[in-house]
């Protein structure tokens, strides 16, 4: 994904994974997946062209309405807070190069999580790794065998069968879990939970974080 408006400079920075465009950093509480319920620091990377029509952070896709951050200054400003898990999301953050940033996350004694569709090559050093597969582009293949977590959203009935096609490329050791579609959640949960009972290798994730009314 092109940063046109970029000078020799920053193009030089961003490639080397020192600088990226940072549309939001917070601190709040793990919503979802595996790690619900854990404070977490949370960096949002503008840019992304995998396009999911129920995204609900489309503001993210166009990497040119967010700043340019000097990475370093961001790692120092996961130190003001008292968690240790950092998590980078997006957006599409694979699409640029994250091993300079994991790595200084790390010095720190951070622990770095990753959301992402797999759609791109994977960067960076990872604690765990949230895979959200996307029809609009399909994971690479060298993802599935990392991924700590499969999460799939749940907007039909369709996205079961998808969700098996899925699970079934993953590591034995990698958590499953089902997720309904915020706008679809009262049509769909019903069902979510009907195939957990069913197919108990799977978990149920909720956006906890929209009823808590956080971040």
């Amino acid at each position: 994904m092109q940063l046109t408006h970029l000078n020799d400079s920053e193009k030089k920075l961003l490639d080397q994974g020192k600088m990226l465009p940072v549309m939001e950093e917070f601190y709040t509480i793990q919503g979802e997946g595996a790690n619900t319920g854990k404070p977490a620091y949370f960096i949002r990377v503008g840019g992304c062209d995998v396009g999911c029509h129920w995204c609900d952070v489309k503001e993210s896709w166009n990497p040119a309405l967010h700043p340019l951050k000097n990475l370093d200054e961001v790692v120092q400003g996961t130190l003001a807070f008292p968690a240790s898990d950092v998590v980078i999301t997006g957006g599409e953050p694979t699409i640029y190069n994250l091993t300079y940033l994991t790595d200084e996350l790390i010095k720190h004694g951070k622990r770095v999580f990753l959301e992402t569709s797999g759609a791109y090559p994977l960067t960076g050093k990872w604690h765990w790794i949230c895979l959200s597969p996307k029809k609009t582009a399909p994971p690479m293949q060298e993802i599935y065998s990392k991924a700590h977590e499969l999460k799939i959203i749940v907007f039909n009935q369709h996205d079961f069968k998808w969700a098996e096609e899925h699970a079934a490329k993953v590591n034995v050791d990698c958590r499953l879990y089902l997720q309904p579609e915020w706008s679809k959640s009262k049509e769909v949960l019903k069902d979510i939970i009907d195939y957990v009972q069913k197919n108990p290798k799977w978990n149920i994730s909720l956006q906890t974080h929209k009823f808590m009314g956080i971040p």
